[in-house]
């Protein structure tokens, strides 16, 4: 699936109509569905708690707070790719406190086009973490097969007196001849002696 045929969640904390209105007409809602914006941290934090977003725009500061801690929190979450907006006098400075976090800062007045850029960077980004996903849970997926074969050779030890060479060719050979994989032997075996 291409870049383009993705669509994106996002939350937009800003309390400026201006910026507002310029992401509105930037987040096409063929490719960033939902869309929501909330003008404060407080706001924002409810409409978290509701549902996770891919992008989370933040204005800072916002009304209730500077909306740095707020960066933070939300880029630790796995799929979440964070914009910060920040005056230009303090960008430095936030810079560093946020850069460690993965969020990514502009310094404001920002142009249209920077926003455009800062949109596809948030897009690749928010694809790559999509890939470590995958390969996190493959990973995750393959562990759980290992503890589920490693206690049916426990099992096939203790209740048939097999060595552990034994009960590894055991379900090895199962799975082989008869075209499945070990994970579903090794739950039959489980299953039979549990």
């Amino acid at each position: 699936m291409s870049l383009k045929e993705r669509s994106y969640r996002v939350l937009v904390v800003s309390a400026a109509e201006k910026l507002n209105t310029a992401l509105s007409s930037l987040l096409a809602e063929s490719q960033y569905d939902p869309v929501l914006v909330v003008s404060n941290v407080s706001a924002a934090k409810r409409a978290w708690g509701e549902q996770e977003y891919d992008f989370v725009i933040i204005n800072s500061p916002l009304p209730d707070d500077p909306g740095i801690r707020l960066a933070i929190d939300l880029s630790a979450s796995q799929g979440t790719v964070v914009l910060l907006f920040v005056r230009a006098e303090l960008h430095e400075d936030i810079f560093d406190k946020v850069v460690e976090h993965g969020v990514f800062t502009l310094s404001k007045p920002v142009p249209v086009p920077a926003i455009e850029h800062a949109l596809r960077w948030m897009e690749s980004a928010r694809e790559r973490l999509r890939s470590m996903e995958k390969k996190t849970l493959s990973f995750e997926e393959k562990m759980e097969e290992i503890r589920l074969v490693n206690r049916a050779k426990w099992l096939l030890i203790s209740e048939l007196k097999m060595d552990e060479p034994q009960a590894h060719r055991y379900i090895e050979k199962q799975a082989m001849d008869r075209c499945i994989q070990r994970r579903e032997v090794a739950e039959e075996i489980i299953q039979t002696y549990s």
